[in-house]
């Protein structure tokens, strides 16, 4: 008889709850249970085990076998917990003699020869084992994942007798190759883009303040371009922004490049997506585009031509960062601040207003077009920039990414030291950091009252007014970065001047 216990990690959204695995050996008929709320690749584990004991050459316990996964009232799914159930019932036989176990975490599906196979979603887990100080013991084929933690307490192995030599003091386990990032990776640069001057300047302003950003014009006059510009201008990600994201991509099963993990991201979702390919969802809840996009960009282009049912579930996450997915026997929470670039024509032929005459729409048709798209979605879009048709001749090349990317940099340093990036500001920051004089306070309150704005679309104003403040390095707003923050909200007419 034997007892013994072994430490594990579930995998819940984005989170990595701890897991005890326990495994007792007791009298009666040689069987082998698993209790604690397990799914079916968990009850199968137990064939796979015996399998993988036999064939590795240890000796298999002629005993009643009952394994726990504690805590019993999280479900528990997946293959991952193949290896910690494995080397548990070896301890307690007596095939491991490590007294220490306590402060080690094992992960990993077994074959039936004995290897190790990979499992999805190991970063949160990793980042869960360096919290807690503890040795992570992981397959060989999450190497990449365990390289991006530079200071993670991670080994590998790629066989069952591997971790039980290791642990029994017989040889040591390898572990993962740094990688360096790559910081030179080329983007697709904004000197491509030829005229469009402000379109080019409200890039640079969404860029500088993580506003979300709307191109409305005809087909083929650069919207498309013009958005895939943006994440070659943004600053580059944190570590510890870096890290959440590529934990996310971990749990979506996405693969990664270590030697360019902190490369912001930029997803253009096809129209026909549906909803719980936008935020995530399932029977078993999975991140969806606006998680895979967190930290980078989000491009919905053809914004109209989106299910109007997708399209409002994007208005939770635009606000809070996050989404939460309930289910019936769990919840999940997945990482969702990105930055919401969206782009449309301004009626179903395109041509409206265009100077060539050649829209066919009435204003009926175009009327519906527009209100595929709800006010409440539009009020949470800073900057709405109209992209008209314009002619090539004589246009030259812009300022190129990296000349644009300083000045962003150089806002955001402004921003670092209030305290939050100027999209993120709360009611009263926005009243320590944006306060006007009685002048312009009147001026925005008539603006407001003219083009009938919301409560959330004054204070959108004002942080906008607050990036070109700092982009112009202004230590408070004017009357110039007031105006233009008022002209981002309209596209054909302008308040007039105080």
């Amino acid at each position: 008889m034997g007892l013994a216990s072994i430490h594990s990690r579930a995998a819940v959204g984005i989170d990595a709850p701890e897991v005890l695995v326990e495994v007792h050996l007791g009298p009666g008929l040689p069987g082998f249970g698993i209790v604690g709320l397990p799914e079916t690749a968990v009850r199968e584990s137990k064939d796979r085990v015996r399998a993988a004991m036999d064939n590795a050459g240890f000796r298999r316990p002629q005993w009643k076998t009952t394994v726990s996964l504690a805590p019993a009232d999280l479900p528990k799914e997946g293959a991952r917990f193949d290896l910690p159930i494995a080397l548990g019932v070896l301890t307690a036989s007596g095939q491991i003699t490590n007294g220490q176990l306590g402060r080690w975490e094992f992960l990993g599906e077994l074959a039936l020869d004995g290897s190790l196979r990979g499992v999805r979603g190991c970063l949160p887990a990793i980042l869960q084992a360096r919290r807690r100080k503890r040795r992570l013991v992981l397959p060989s084929a999450n190497a990449e994942e365990a390289s991006l933690v530079q200071d993670a307490d991670v080994v590998l192995a790629s066989h069952l007798s591997e971790v039980v030599a290791a642990l029994n003091g017989e040889a040591e386990l390898p572990r993962p190759d740094p990688v360096q990032p790559v910081d030179d990776e080329p983007l697709p640069d904004l000197s491509d883009v030829l005229g469009q001057h402000r379109a080019r300047r409200a890039l640079e302003i969404c860029a500088a303040g993580q506003h979300n950003l709307i191109f409305i014009g005809p087909p083929g006059t650069g919207k498309t371009l013009l958005a895939s510009r943006l994440a070659g201008i943004l600053p580059p990600m944190s570590e510890d922004e870096a890290l959440e994201a590529a934990a996310v991509a971990s749990i979506a099963g996405i693969g990664l490049e270590p030697a360019r993990w902190r490369t912001r991201r930029f997803r253009s979702p096809h129209h026909t997506a549906s909803g719980i390919a936008l935020v995530g969802g399932g029977s078993k809840p999975r991140p969806g585009e606006i998680s895979l996009a967190h930290g980078g960009v989000l491009f919905l282009d053809e914004l109209p031509e989106f299910s109007r049912h997708v399209l409002e579930v994007l208005r939770e996450p635009l606000e809070s960062g996050r989404i939460l997915i309930s289910r019936a026997a769990t919840q999940a929470q997945f990482p969702s601040s990105f930055q919401l670039v969206a782009a449309m024509n301004p009626c179903p032929c395109g041509y409206a207003g265009d100077p060539s005459g050649r829209c066919t729409c009435t204003p009926d048709q175009t009327r519906r077009y527009r209100d595929r798209i709800s006010g409440p979605l539009l009020d949470r879009i800073d900057l709405h920039v109209e992209v008209p048709r314009q002619s090539l001749n004589g246009q030259e090349p812009g300022e190129p990414s990296a000349r644009v990317r300083e000045r962003v940099l150089a806002a955001r340093k402004r921003q670092e030291v209030r305290g939050c990036i100027n999209a993120r500001l709360d009611v009263g920051a926005i009243r320590s950091h944006c306060a006007l004089p009685p002048k312009l306070a009147q001026f925005l309150e008539q603006a407001c009252e003219r083009l009938q704005l919301s409560a959330r679309a004054h204070h959108r104003i004002l942080r906008v007014a607050r990036t070109i403040a700092d982009l112009a390095e202004r230590d408070q707003i004017e009357l110039p970065h007031l105006s233009e923050a008022i002209g981002y909200r309209q596209l054909d007419r302008a308040p007039s001047s105080p």
